[in-house]
């Protein structure tokens, strides 16, 4: 029997988002464990096996058999390994490099600019939050560029536009939305919320927002439940 594919993750882990919808896509089976998580806690106690395998002590954390690695980027690479088909980097080499550096471009340039927003969500105007806000909204610019005449961001869909979606989705509750200028990026955005791997890993993480009282962005309201009737 062949040993299950476990991934820890968490309810509003943006980087175990993305390893959830590559393995969707490539219809692998997860054996998934949300580590403990909560508003004020966040991620503390961190759960034992993260801390052995992660020294960051961060998800996404994979076992596969004897296999035991971390990183939402390296666990991605595996997938396409152990599942090439479909393939979510392009076939050819010059589009494979752009693509991949599209992913890190939106993980370490993007992202960052995120996390900065969410320890200022009290002072909106302080002049680091003011900076982080515009420098979001110049990498917006430049990816409504790269989307320009095409569908997704490398051309086919893959998983440059399952790092950049998890990213912005994030950028967009921390204050830092698009603007009507981005009709390219907004458009892309509604034909990831259509993909069925990116529903599935989403509709979890808003039904959690909205337990929690959380704001969601207007884009995201399709994938709350129904209200129950009275």
């Amino acid at each position: 029997m062949p040993a299950p594919i476990r991934l820890y993750s968490g309810p509003l882990s943006m980087y175990g988002a993305k390893a959830q919808i590559a393995a969707a896509e490539k219809g692998l089976a997860l054996d998934l464990v949300m580590v403990p998580f909560d508003m004020t806690r966040l991620y503390e106690p961190k759960h034992p096996d993260v801390l052995r395998i992660n020294p960051k002590a961060q998800v996404p954390v994979l076992i596969h058999g004897d296999l035991e690695i971390f990183d939402s980027t390296q666990i991605f690479e595996y997938f396409e390994d152990l599942a090439p088909e479909p393939p979510l980097w392009p076939r050819t080499v010059t589009l494979r490099a752009k693509a991949r550096q599209l992913e890190h471009r939106s993980d370490e340039i993007y992202f960052p600019q995120i996390i900065r927003l969410m320890g200022l969500q009290q002072t909106p105007e302080d002049s680091a939050a003011i900076a982080a806000r515009q420098a979001a909204a110049l990498f917006y610019d430049a990816m409504e560029s790269q989307i320009a005449g095409q569908e997704y961001l490398a051309g086919a869909f893959g998983f440059a536009d399952i790092a950049f979606f998890m990213a912005q989705l994030f950028g967009e509750r921390m204050g830092a939305p698009l603007e009507a200028r981005h009709v390219g990026l907004m458009a892309w955005r509604e034909r990831m919320l259509g993909r069925p791997s990116v529903r599935q890993v989403a509709t979890p993480m808003v039904a959690y927002l909205s337990g929690q009282g959380r704001k969601l962005p207007a884009f995201l309201h399709s994938l709350q439940p129904p209200p129950r009737a009275l």
